[in-house]
């Protein structure tokens, strides 16, 4: 019944793993985490999402997907060689916009329009700078994370700094959260 073989995949995100596979990009979310995005964003009709994390673009599939016409995405990575499969596939859909470079630094000077459901797949907005990433949403914007159960590449000492982040975000009085253990373990928060 809960099976991973169930979830629909669009020819873009069959691509896209090729391209992945090719690049020896690991770092994807898991096709549950991107079935969950695509139900996210498409329960906000005319959406402002943000991704943090690109890669090569496998989640940003799933959250193009969820989207009306009138949504849109910024999408930002650091690694210009893992980012440009999305760029390419991408390229004609004007709802999409990229930025390569410094997550960190984006998050401290974006300027523009909240945002309605944000993706938090890297540690700018994640592990740094999470503060000012809520700060980013709407009321009633959805903050994601996910990796959030051990991983086969936590690097030693990570599952401490995971036990600490989730400590933090159950105590953030912003948000109304609910942490599933599923997928790769996801918070799911909304804020207040």
């Amino acid at each position: 019944m809960f099976d991973d073989s169930r979830i629909v995949l669009s020819a873009r995100h069959l691509q896209l793993m090729e391209k992945s596979k090719a690049l020896g990009f690991t770092m994807a979310s898991d096709l549950y985490t991107g079935s969950l995005l695509r139900t996210i964003a498409s329960s906000k009709p005319g959406g402002h999402f943000l991704e943090i994390g690109t890669g090569t673009g496998l989640s940003l599939s799933f959250l193009v997907g969820g989207m009306d016409e009138s949504s849109s995405v910024i999408s930002i990575d650091n690694s210009e060689e893992f980012q440009q499969p999305a760029v390419e596939h991408f390229k004609d859909d004007k709802r999409i916009s990229f930025f390569c470079g410094d997550g960190g630094e984006w998050i401290q000077n974006y300027k523009g329009k909240p945002f309605d459901l944000i993706f938090a797949d890297a540690w700018p907005g994640k592990f740094n700078l999470r503060n000012e990433t809520i700060g980013l949403l709407v009321p009633g914007g959805f903050y994601i994370i996910d990796d959030l159960l051990p991983q086969p590449n936590w690097p030693e000492g990570h599952a401490a700094k995971v036990d600490v982040l989730i400590g933090e975000m159950q105590n953030d009085p912003r948000l109304n959260i609910t942490m599933i253990h599923w997928s790769t373990g996801i918070c799911i928060a909304v804020r207040k």
